[in-house]
């Protein structure tokens, strides 16, 4: 029997389209929350930009796949390049050693953030949640000059455990890209500065191009809203409206 290059294409999506679904199944049940939110197409869209990014760094196996699918689900899709994940971690990503090895330590890292940063049933998380709620409907008032320190000051009160784990310096940076994004976004007001900042700390650095959080790149890039300040004030409603969603899920039990 002779297979022909074409017949190896079609077997070839045939299995990459297996393990797809196998992954949309797998995500769906390690965060059911945000599952029911995106839905299945979207997700599906979510493991297709993650098994490319996870190629970039030579993780090809189905555990190692895996692995990067899970840590865009809990920090975000652009993680390997966030100021809020350690150098350690990103380190491990560009590293020589076999793709195996590095899944095992950054699953390691993985453990030791959720033991340090999360606590115990995501009790620190839904706290951090609570406050960064109150603060995009509330947001603190600062001036230009001393919006990095008022941003840092805060973002330390509301989760302490995270910033202890990022360091401030990785804090500082997060904040001056949140704070370029929405320059770049032409947001007319410091408030504007701060709901994107407040996006990034809770969703990761990347959120504003990222498939697991659509409802921030269509706000931001909606053809409609042609005055800087409407689409702010679209991004400021839709951002409460999810934040409240996310915490009544939560309290209803259901995984962060």
């Amino acid at each position: 029997m002779i297979i022909r290059n074409a017949q190896m294409e079609e077997l070839s999506k045939v299995k990459l389209l297996a393990f797809e679904n196998e992954m949309v199944v797998h995500l769906a049940e390690f965060s059911p929350k945000l599952f029911k939110v995106i839905k299945e197409d979207q997700m599906r869209v979510v493991v297709r930009f993650g098994i490319k990014q996870a190629e970039q760094y030579d993780f090809t196996f189905r555990g190692t796949i895996r692995l990067y699918l899970e840590l865009m689900l809990l920090f975000g899709s652009h993680f390997d390049t966030d100021p809020q994940i350690p150098t350690r971690a990103k380190a491990i990503l560009k590293d020589d050693a076999p793709q195996m090895e590095r899944a095992e330590q950054l699953h390691q890292q993985q453990l030791n953030y959720q033991e340090r940063v999360s606590g115990p049933d995501n009790v620190n998380t839904r706290k951090a949640l609570e406050d960064l709620s109150v603060m995009a409907q509330n947001p603190i008032t600062t001036s230009s000059n001393d919006f990095v320190a008022d941003m840092r000051r805060e973002m330390i009160r509301i989760f302490p455990q995270k910033v202890d784990y990022i360091g401030e310096e990785g804090l500082t940076a997060l904040i001056n890209e949140g704070r370029a994004e929405a320059q770049r976004y032409e947001f007319p007001t410091v408030r504007g500065e701060v709901l994107i900042v407040v996006l990034m700390y809770a969703f990761g650095h990347g959120c504003t191009d990222d498939p697991l959080y659509p409802w921030i790149s269509r706000t931001l890039n909606d053809e409609r809203l042609i005055e800087p300040a409407a689409r702010e004030a679209r991004l400021e409603k839709k951002a409460v409206t999810w934040l409240d969603h996310v915490l009544n899920n939560n309290r209803k039990g259901e995984q962060i």
